[in-house]
């Protein structure tokens, strides 16, 4: 990891339990819930207010009100930019080169090279062919 930088304020559960690569970089009043491992690639940038959260509770009302929870990892690729008030839910990975757009609330998994955005968020733009054309001009 070199090149890791953190705009306070950040907030985490134990910070014990996150992984980041070479070039990451989160903006002011991030939130990571820890609870399993949540895994950042290289070149990962992180826009205010965005909150990873792993932990969960069960669906269950009497498990959960024995006060279970577990949490689900979250693993984001290389060259990731998310959006500003982005929430990444429980279990969620996301490819490679993706973009997050802002405000979106990320309930399941996307591939590599897509903008994504809403809530649920949803597939907006494919960056395939915009890649490609890039690295003809």
């Amino acid at each position: 990891m070199k090149n890791f930088w953190v705009e306070p304020p950040f907030f985490c559960d134990y910070g014990t339990n996150i992984e980041v690569g070479d070039d990451v970089f989160f903006n002011f009043n991030c939130l990571v819930f820890d609870v399993r491992q949540v895994t950042l690639g290289d070149r990962v940038f992180v826009a205010p207010n965005v909150q990873f959260y792993n932990a969960t509770h069960p669906l269950d009302p009497i498990k959960r009100g024995e006060m279970w929870e577990y949490g689900k990892s979250i693993t984001i690729g290389n060259d990731v930019w998310i959006g500003g008030s982005a929430v990444i839910c429980p279990g969620v990975s996301i490819g490679d080169r993706t973009v997050v757009a802002t405000g979106a609330v990320v309930t399941k998994d996307f591939l590599v090279d897509v903008v994504i955005g809403g809530n649920p968020a949803k597939i907006i733009k494919n960056l395939v062919l915009l890649i490609m054309i890039s690295s003809f001009t």
